[in-house]
Parts: C-alpha cells; sequence; structure tokens
C-alpha cells in the first residue's frame, strides 16, 4: 500500500505564500501521476494540479499563474508552491497519487485558510 503524508499548511494573509509537501511511503508507489485537491467548506474536491511521471503538469484555470507543482528528484515527494493567495484559495487541501493501475491514494489533508 502507499500512505501519503501531507504538511505546510496553515494560515496566511491575502497575498502571501505558502508551500506544500507530500511524501509517498510504501513498496509500491510508482509515481505514475501525482497532483492536489482542495475541498472549500460546502463545495466538492476539485483537482488544481498534477503532474505526470514525464513531467507534464495540468492547472485548474483558478491556481493557474500562481500556484506551482513540482518534484523531487527521488521522485516521491511532491510540492505545491502557492503565490499570490487570496481567501477564496481557503481550503483542505489534499495530495492524490494514481497508479499505473489506475489506483487512486490520498494524504489525510492540510488546512491552508487565507485571512487578514
Amino acid at each position: 500500500q502507499v500512505q501519503l503524508v501531507e504538511s505546510g499548511g496553515g494560515l496566511v494573509q491575502p497575498g502571501g505564500s505558502l508551500r506544500l509537501s507530500c511524501i509517498a511511503r510504501g513498496r509500491v508507489f510508482s509515481g505514475y501521476i501525482v497532483g492536489w485537491y482542495r475541498q472549500a467548506p460546502g463545495k466538492t474536491r476539485e483537482e488544481i494540479a498534477r503532474m505526470t511521471v514525464n513531467g507534464s503538469t495540468n492547472y485548474a484555470d483558478s491556481v493557474k499563474g500562481r500556484f506551482t507543482i513540482s518534484r523531487d528528484n527521488a521522485g516521491n515527494t511532491w510540492f505545491l508552491q502557492m503565490n499570490g493567495l487570496r481567501p477564496e484559495d481557503t481550503a483542505k487541501y489534499y495530495c492524490w497519487h494514481r497508479s499505473y493501475g489506475s489506483e487512486d491514494f490520498w494524504g489525510q489533508g492540510t488546512q491552508v485558510t487565507i485571512s487578514s
């Protein structure tokens, strides 16, 4: 099995930055697709960024130009650099991994709150 552990959430003022991290633990981690979702209160979970094993990335329009997904050379840790944060970015953020066998794994979530 694969276990995903996020870190890096917190409270920041509008316009500020945060960097989320996710580390994957487990013998069978393939790194096929990694990414980030978020869920605000009363809203459905939405995908905001993904990166495939060959490095291609995709972003939701709401975060394009402000958020950047990356991963380390070993491939089992990935990051979400969030700049220009807005109150509407407030949500619980989840890291996600899809294996080659199309099995999805999720982290436990980390809260990001944007407020002055």
